[in-house]
């Protein structure tokens, strides 16, 4: 019995140290002290695609991720630490899956460039472009709200993209 309590008490030790080797540290993931606030401009959209709201979707993506994290305060931009802007500058439509002679599956994919600008130290901290992509069932009833719906995943996994970009430089 006392060989088992060991045996026991020897494993959750191990299990104890495990666990305790395996932490992980965000050095430098925080926003420098330095900016508490950030404006967000409009992304512009130069994609071309004539697809409706683009770039209102991102930009409120955007804000929401941002006041959802709460490590920068949106701001307007003449009070703000920093400014976000950019553009959206692709999306494409096109085949992924083709069953027989039909197009089973449709990909669509949106690059954006973004630009983060450190107002109070006056520099630019990055200019990068970012992309995603969602596939949709292209003979689905409704299409169209299908297509829709990929878009909004894209758009929202590139403000997600963004947002990380900005806050967490590890």
């Amino acid at each position: 019995m006392i060989y088992k309590n060991v045996k026991i008490s020897l494993f959750l030790l191990a299990i104890f140290f495990g666990l305790s080797a395996c932490s992980y540290s965000f050095s430098g993931a925080s926003v420098p002290q330095h900016l508490k606030t950030i404006s967000i401009e409009t992304f512009i959209d130069n994609s071309r695609s004539a697809e409706a709201n683009l770039s209102e979707t991102l930009t409120n993506n955007l804000v929401q991720k941002f006041i959802d994290d709460n490590n920068l305060q949106v701001s307007n931009q003449g009070n703000a630490d920093s400014r976000l802007s950019g553009k959206i500058i692709l999306l494409k439509d096109e085949t992924e899956t083709i069953s027989g002679s039909e197009i089973t599956q449709k990909r669509i994919s949106i690059k954006v460039k973004a630009s983060y600008y450190d107002i109070i130290k006056n520099k630019k901290v990055f200019e990068k472009e970012f992309t995603s992509y969602s596939n949709y069932n292209s003979n689905a009833s409704d299409v169209t709200a299908v297509r829709t719906e990929a878009i909004n995943l894209v758009l929202e996994q590139i403000a997600e993209d963004i947002l990380l970009a900005v806050v967490a430089r590890w």
